[in-house]
């Protein structure tokens, strides 16, 4: 069969192939999706409490880097900029389905409260008017006091915990995400666990709100 212009039609030629600055963009993205995927899975999973909630999150923020992939690379930081998109897809899902973040629902959650974060800060309670640190913390009934303390930081700090001591992320891939170094990474650490400490330690009753 012709084409009207009498132009044989090849119906076994190849489709048209992607340019080479296509493939190099979509090559790049796909390393960085590939590096970085895990982690942002793991904390929207901790925000919205459902694999299935994070995953739709997650693609939902990689389809908006892709399309405007050559834009993000000219940001003074890639990762910081990809995070700040991860947090609104996942402040729209919250929104969309009328739900608040559910940190305490995870199990990664659960872990940590038995695990790192809860040793330090006994040690940070720890001879506290003349009391053994422990003691402000026998009533860690399943974590939820602690939840309510870390839901008060402010967001750098609560994001800094959570990526440090619930997903066990390096200090350097969250300074990345934070677009910070490392040095403001342990600094942002020392003033959370303070104040998480002064929140959950002996002697004290607490209070949405009291700083």
């Amino acid at each position: 069969m012709n084409t009207p212009d009498n132009v044989p039609v090849d119906v076994d030629a190849d489709p048209p192939q992607p340019s080479a600055r296509h493939r190099r963009t979509t090559l790049a993205f796909d390393a960085f999706h590939e590096y970085h995927h895990r982690a942002w899975l793991r904390y929207a999973r901790t925000q919205v409490g459902s694999r299935t909630g994070a995953e739709a999150v997650v693609e939902a923020a990689c389809a908006q880097l892709l399309s405007h992939w050559n834009h993000v690379l000219e940001q003074e930081s890639v990762p910081a900029y990809a995070w700040a998109v991860l947090k609104e897809r996942i402040r729209e899902w919250l929104d969309h389905h009328g739900r608040a973040p559910a940190l305490a629902e995870t199990a990664a959650f659960e872990a940590a409260c038995r695990g790192r974060l809860l040793d330090e800060l006994l040690d940070e309670t720890d001879g506290v008017n003349g009391t053994d640190g422990a003691d402000g913390f026998t009533s860690l009934e399943n974590g939820l006091r602690l939840y309510a303390a870390i839901a008060e930081l402010p967001e750098r700090q609560h994001d800094i915990v959570v990526l440090r001591y619930v997903l066990g992320c390096p200090e350097e891939d969250v300074a990345e995400y934070l677009g910070c170094g490392t040095v403001a990474v342990r600094a942002q650490v020392r003033h959370a666990k303070r104040k998480l400490a002064a929140r959950l330690g002996p002697g004290r009753n607490h209070r949405k709100g009291e700083r």
